[in-house]
């Protein structure tokens, strides 16, 4: 708080990851991985640091947006129903009001979350690259950015700056970011130009075994890396 620094929730912050069963494939897990936050949102929402610090600021890393018109609905709903004998009491406003006030929400590329961003709060929203993690539009995200915020109704330029660059840190209040990297060298072009004689082509790094990967056996090989015996 002292610092205006903003809390980065990942999607692992839910406690744990969703497994559906030790066999499922990897895709169940992976699929599920965005949605796993909202846990974590709905903990952080209705807790009392929230109404404690009114100067609270959150971001969910990784989390997407889709969701987040339904939770801020289903939120409402449950304050207006359940306030009464659960003790909630936001001061005269709703959890969705109280959340866009504090939380600032990350995609990756979510074409129902632009789509819906003003059901959800243009304010609160923000492209994430994910580098270098496999969900990455890297490298390159700034064209299929482009297609994602344009077959969601085109976006005007104003929110197109505002979910990725320009007009943040109206949430964010002070942001590393336009610190060290001036708005003119954040450009596609003048990045583009920065990367001038590195390779950026992908790379296979590893190879795929025939056998589809599942879930166990991820978390065995986990724990041997690790030394893990729990």
């Amino acid at each position: 708080m002292d610092t205006d620094t903003v809390m980065n929730v990942h999607i692992g912050s839910s406690g744990r990851l969703a497994i559906t069963a030790p066999d499922a494939p990897m895709d169940v897990m992976i699929t599920l991985q965005p949605m796993n936050i909202v846990q974590a949102a709905a903990d952080l929402l209705w807790s009392k640091p929230i109404k404690k610090y009114p100067d609270l600021k959150i971001a969910l890393s990784e989390g997407g947006t889709g969701w987040i018109p339904y939770f801020l609905e289903r939120a409402d709903r449950t304050y207006e129903m359940h306030s009464t004998w659960t003790g909630q009491d936001f001061g005269g406003r709703s959890p969705s009001e109280v959340f866009r006030e504090h939380f600032l929400t990350c995609f990756i590329s979510d074409h129902v979350g632009v789509a819906l961003r003003n059901e959800i709060g243009i304010d609160n929203i923000c492209w994430e690259a994910d580098y270098p993690h496999s969900d990455s539009m890297w490298p390159g995200a700034p064209e299929q950015l482009h297609e994602v915020l344009d077959q969601a109704t085109t976006c005007p330029t104003i929110e197109v700056n505002k979910m990725t660059y320009r007009e943040r840190d109206a949430l964010v209040l002070t942001s590393t970011r336009s610190r060290h990297i001036p708005s003119e060298q954040a450009t596609v072009g003048a990045l583009r130009k920065a990367a001038e004689g590195h390779d950026v082509s992908i790379q296979a790094l590893t190879s795929t075994s025939k056998a589809a990967p599942r879930f166990a056996d991820f978390a065995a090989n986990a724990k041997e890396l690790t030394g893990n015996t729990d």
